[in-house]
């Protein structure tokens, strides 16, 4: 059997799934809204960006906590981690403090709207790995394994330099 149609089907898959994983952030935030407590939780994620509350969920879980801590552990860059910092401040979803003993670092702490959005937003997820599992419950083990070497050896791959490491 050939092995050229299969990878040219897997790499127009693979371009298909990208598409799909961007439309499913418009779907997950339509059940966001949807499943939100009151109004205001409601029009505060609808305009939220998926980073903005992927920073509230870090704050959730770790709170209080600085933005570097953030950055590292969430690998969003320190940057951005500051200026949506800055935004759920401004939108009362998150305060700060300053430590007495050292004035520059800053504690972030979801407030508590900002608890109602981070509780939301841990459902959708409960929701969402309720929701692969099942998926995933219809492959045998040997297709599993299978998928978990594909998709481990894609992390360490370089399209670019198929022959060379990854840079």
């Amino acid at each position: 059997m050939m092995k050229e149609p299969l990878v040219t089907e897997i790499m127009g898959l693979f371009g298909q799934i990208q598409k799909r994983f961007e439309a499913e952030d418009d779907e997950e935030k339509a059940w966001l809204i949807e499943n939100a407590p009151n109004r205001e939780v409601a029009k505060l994620v609808q305009d939220m960006t998926v980073m903005e509350l992927h920073v509230v969920d870090a704050i959730g879980r770790l709170g209080p906590v600085n933005g570097i801590t953030i950055s590292k552990q969430f690998a969003i860059p320190k940057g951005s981690v500051s200026k949506i910092t800055r935004r759920l401040l401004a939108k009362q979803v998150i305060s700060k403090e300053l430590l007495p003993q050292n004035k520059k670092e800053v504690l972030f702490r979801t407030t508590s709207v900002g608890n109602e959005v981070f509780d939301l937003h841990s459902k959708l997820h409960e929701r969402i790995e309720v929701g692969v599992t099942r998926f995933l419950q219809k492959y045998t083990e040997e297709e599993l394994r299978l998928m978990i070497r594909v998709l481990s050896d894609s992390l360490t791959a370089s399209w670019i330099n198929p022959d060379g490491e990854q840079r």
